[in-house]
C-alpha cells in the first residue's frame, strides 16, 4: 500500500485557509500605531488620544432610558425592525436631509462599518467586478471589495473610472479623513455617471450632521437625485451624532428594490440589530436637542485644537465638516506622528487612508475638554 498522500487545500477554518483570506486584506492600520501610543502614554501628563474618532461623552439620558425600558425583550427581534423604527428613520431623513422616502425603503444595520465591509458580497459582486471609492478614504471600502474577490479601485474623479466594470460606486461626504464636503453639483454628476453606467451608488453620510464651514447634502435630496432613489443608497450612523458607537446603531436607505433584496439576504444571515438598540434608535432620532448639545462640544474642541495646531506650524486643509482636522507639516506623516507622540499626543497617520495622505495626519477632536486643553498647552510650549 502506498504511503503517499496527495496534497490538498486546508479545510475551511484551518489556519492555512484563514491565512489565505487575511492575505487578501491590508495590514490592520491601527496595529501599526501601537509603538507610538506607548511613547505617548509615557508622557508625564498622560496620553491625549486624537487618533481614533471614538465618542467620549455620555450617552444622552433620553436614549439610555429608551434602551433600559426595552431591556426585557426575550424574543428574537426582526432584521427589518418594527414599523415604528422604520418610520422614525424615514421621518428623520425627511426632516433632516429632505428625502422623500417611506419606511419600506430603509433598513437598520449593525453599525455602518459592518455594512460597508459586507455590502459588496451581499450584492453578489465578485471577480471581474470593480468597487470604486475615493482616493483618500476610510479603509473598509477597499476591505469590502477584497472580501468578496472584487477589484478595489481608488478614484479622484468618476470620469476616470471604467463604466463597464464598476458595479459599486462609493461616495463619502463629509469625508473621513479629510472632512471635505461634496456640493450638490458634484453629487448630481456622480449620480448621473452611476445611472448612465448601471452602477449602484452608495453614499456614506455618517458625518452629515457635523458640518462646520459647509452644509452637507444627502444624495437622497430631491435636488440631487431628481426625485428618484433608483440606483442610490445612503448610509447613516448614530455613533457620532448621538455618542452611540457602543450601540452599533445605523441604517441604510434609498432604492426600495435594493433595500428589499438586502433585507432578504440579511434575514438569512441573521444580521439583526438588538431590540433594545432598535428602541434606543427611535428615541435618538426623535430628539434633536442632544445633537445640538454635542455639536456645541465638538465645535469648541475643534476651534481650540485648530488654533493650537496652526500656531505650532500645521496647515489645516479641507476639514469643513466631520470630527477631524486634516493637518500637514509638509513632511512624511510618520515623522509628524512620532513628533507629536513625544508630546503625549497621538494622531492618525494620513497614509492609513491611502498613499495620497502620506504627508498629512488626521486629528480627531473626540477627546474630553480636559485632554484637549492639555494638548493645547503642550503645543503652545
Amino acid at each position: 500500500m502506498s504511503t503517499h498522500h496527495t496534497a490538498r487545500a486546508p479545510f475551511p477554518g484551518h489556519p492555512g485557509a484563514a491565512r489565505r483570506v487575511s492575505e487578501l486584506l491590508p495590514v490592520f492600520p491601527w496595529d501599526r500605531l501601537e509603538p507610538y501610543k506607548k511613547t505617548a502614554l509615557a508622557h508625564p501628563g498622560g496620553l491625549c488620544d486624537f487618533s481614533v474618532g471614538t465618542p467620549v461623552d455620555p450617552v444622552p439620558e433620553v436614549i439610555q432610558k429608551a434602551l433600559a425600558a426595552s431591556s426585557d425583550t426575550p424574543g428574537y427581534p426582526t432584521v427589518w425592525g418594527p414599523l415604528e423604527l422604520r418610520e422614525a428613520i424615514a421621518g428623520w431623513l425627511h426632516r433632516r436631509v429632505g428625502a422623500e422616502i417611506g419606511p419600506q425603503a430603509v433598513l437598520p444595520t449593525v453599525g455602518s462599518k459592518e455594512l460597508v465591509a459586507w455590502l459588496p458580497g451581499q450584492l453578489g459582486l465578485g471577480p471581474g467586478d470593480q468597487v470604486a471609492y475615493p482616493r483618500l478614504a476610510y479603509p473598509t471600502y477597499e476591505v469590502g471589495a477584497r472580501l468578496c474577490g472584487a477589484e478595489p479601485v481608488a478614484y479622484d474623479d468618476v470620469a476616470e473610472l471604467d463604466g463597464s466594470r464598476v458595479r459599486l460606486l462609493w461616495l463619502n461626504s463629509p469625508s473621513n479623513p479629510t472632512g471635505r464636503v461634496l456640493g450638490a453639483d458634484e453629487l448630481r454628476r456622480a449620480v448621473a455617471w452611476a445611472r448612465e453606467h448601471g452602477a449602484l451608488l452608495v453614499s456614506d453620510e455618517c458625518y452629515l450632521e457635523l458640518g462646520w464651514e459647509a452644509e452637507p447634502v444627502s444624495v437622497l435630496h430631491p435636488e440631487v437625485c431628481g426625485g428618484s432613489h433608483e440606483g442610490l443608497l445612503a448610509v447613516h450612523s448614530l455613533s457620532k451624532r448621538s455618542n452611540l458607537a457602543g450601540y452599533r446603531a445605523s441604517f441604510v436607505a434609498g432604492d426600495p428594490v435594493v433595500v428589499r433584496e438586502l433585507l432578504e439576504i440579511r434575514k438569512h444571515g441573521g444580521m439583526i440589530v438588538p431590540a433594545p438598540v432598535q428602541a434606543a434608535t427611535v428615541a435618538a432620532l426623535a430628539d434633536d436637542a442632544h445633537v445640538a448639545e454635542q455639536r456645541a462640544r465638538y465645535a469648541a474642541r475643534r476651534a481650540a485644537l485648530r488654533t493650537a495646531l496652526e500656531a505650532y506650524g500645521f496647515t489645516i486643509e479641507h476639514s469643513e465638516a466631520s470630527l477631524y482636522l486634516w493637518a500637514t507639516q509638509g513632511r512624511p506623516c510618520w515623522e509628524t506622528v512620532a513628533e507629536l507622540a513625544g508630546l503625549g499626543i497621538l494622531v492618525a497617520p494620513g497614509d492609513f487612508y491611502g498613499p495620497a495622505g502620506d504627508r498629512h495626519v488626521r486629528v480627531a477632536f473626540t477627546a474630553t475638554d480636559e485632554r484637549v486643553q492639555a494638548a493645547v498647552e503642550r503645543l503652545a510650549r
